[in-house]
């Protein structure tokens, strides 16, 4: 037994931030962004909490799942950190939703959707749970130097859902860990206390990425990813519906697009109007791609992840709905 998607939903910031507002906040243009990135506007939190948007994605999903907060089993929430360190983002989304049931937060920057269903199948196979809600959930702009042109146009903010109930859609999913923090990290704030001094050198708690260094690791690990898992599956690129890829970067999913050998229209992007929401994208554009019946019952489809870690995340499912 795996699991199936029985609904998803997804809820974004009502503030919009175009690329021409960037050219007042850095050296900039329209062109430079989209021609670097595939990236338009982006939606950013203002006066909203992550908890809001969180629980609304949850539950639209639960509505389109037709399942109540009261039949839920688990909650599990990706994210990067809530709007609190403690207590977690999932518990604030069970306290929201009115659900009893426990919940929990994982932390695997943008692969957190494909490490989140990794888990939920744990549950759902062993019996523990039979209906699993995962949210994905990410305010990154709260953790972006202003004043860098090539990190700050990069990401935007909001959150996605999926239940999960048992089933057998889940083909394969395979995860991968290689600790290190040159590429890609977010700094903790450091204070002093009676016991130890911040060194002056100490860094801010902002977002520090080498870009290239990101760029050859998603290209080679998402297409070595792919690759591996038709491999396990005896399958081939065309047996493959829709290949939804972590939306990082326009360059990155022509590059992966290319070594694939695949047409465009099986590359579904909504990159461009919402930015690199971290490990919200995927379930962000499955819940799209839901909505506007873009999925049909039977198709074949890859999902596959990249990010801080550094992690990747990889799997194959039936769509069911």
């Amino acid at each position: 037994m795996s699991l199936s998607i029985l609904g998803t939903g997804s809820a974004l910031p009502k503030r919009e931030a175009a690329n021409e507002e960037f050219t007042q906040i850095v050296d900039t243009s329209d062109e430079w962004i989209v021609s670097r990135t595939g990236i338009r506007t982006r939606r950013v939190i203002t006066d909203e909490t992550l908890t809001k948007l969180a629980t609304e994605a949850g539950r639209q999903a639960l509505l389109d799942a037709g399942v109540a907060p009261g039949e839920l089993d688990l909650i599990l929430c990706s994210t990067i950190q809530g709007d609190y360190i403690t207590p977690s983002l999932a518990n604030l989304v069970q306290r929201d939703l009115g659900a009893d049931c426990p919940a929990y937060d994982i932390n695997a920057a943008c692969c957190g959707f494909i490490y989140g269903m990794d888990t939920a199948q744990a549950y759902l196979s062993s019996g523990k749970a039979r209906r699993v809600l995962l949210v994905s959930a990410e305010h990154m702009s709260k953790y972006l130097d202003w004043t860098d042109r090539a990190t700050c146009i990069l990401f935007g903010d909001g959150a996605a859902a999926a239940v999960l109930g048992a089933g057998e859609a889940l083909q394969y999913i395979s995860l991968r860990s290689m600790g290190q923090t040159e590429s890609l990290r977010i700094p903790c704030m450091t204070r002093r206390t009676p016991f130890a001094d911040v060194p002056d050198e100490a860094e801010t708690p902002f977002l520090h990425m080498h870009g290239q260094n990101v760029f050859k690791f998603a290209v080679s690990a998402c297409a070595e990813g792919i690759r591996r898992a038709l491999d396990t599956l005896k399958l081939t690129p065309d047996d493959i519906a829709h290949f939804l890829i972590h939306q990082a970067n326009g360059r990155i999913l022509d590059a992966v697009r290319r070594e694939l050998g695949q047409p465009i229209e099986k590359f579904p992007s909504n990159l461009e109007y919402t930015g690199n929401v971290s490990s919200v994208s995927i379930p962000c554009l499955l819940d799209e791609m839901n909505r506007k019946g873009l999925l049909k019952r039977g198709q074949r489809l890859l999902l596959s992840a990249f990010g801080s870690g550094l992690t990747t995340g990889n799997c194959v499912l039936i769509w069911e709905k």
